[in-house]
């Protein structure tokens, strides 16, 4: 958990870095704000790719978990509107694997769509990542 989040902060100052200047916030602690939706989309001087496991919670009944994550809204408001799904499958005994494509400023939209509807039904977990195909290809190839 200590190492997720670690990565994830990692992730989330170097994407500040990336973006220009830094500017103040004026953030209240007395009050609670519902995330921002963005509108913006990922480009290749913005984008990063975050994998995401949904583990299921095996002490309950599939039925269950599925009507708690429809109940919840969890598939009206997952993906949030604008993000790449790259890949988004099962792994047995683990649960669902989630890749997604979004600009850095929208890492925290995702995390509150899964907190506000996923949370009981599944444990999460974030990895910020980046699309290396590329150079590992080019590395293969040059080493043929």
């Amino acid at each position: 958990m200590v190492r997720t989040l670690t990565t994830a902060i990692a992730a989330l100052a170097a994407a500040a870095a990336l973006a220009g200047p830094a500017r103040a916030q004026n953030v209240q602690p007395q009050s609670v704000q519902a995330p921002a939706t963005g509108s913006a989309t990922a480009t290749p001087d913005n984008a990063i790719l975050l994998t995401v496991f949904l583990r299921h919670d095996q002490s309950r009944p599939l039925s269950e978990l599925n009507h708690q994550l429809a109940r919840k809204g969890f598939y009206k408001a997952f993906p949030p509107a604008g993000m790449e799904v790259v890949s988004w499958t099962v792994a047995m005994g683990i649960g669902q694997v989630i890749v997604l494509r979004l600009p850095a400023a929208r890492l925290r939209e995702v995390n509150r769509v899964l907190e506000d509807t996923a949370w009981g039904a599944y444990r999460t977990e974030f990895y910020p990542t980046y699309d290396y195909r590329a150079i590992g290809l080019r590395e293969h190839e040059k080493a043929q």
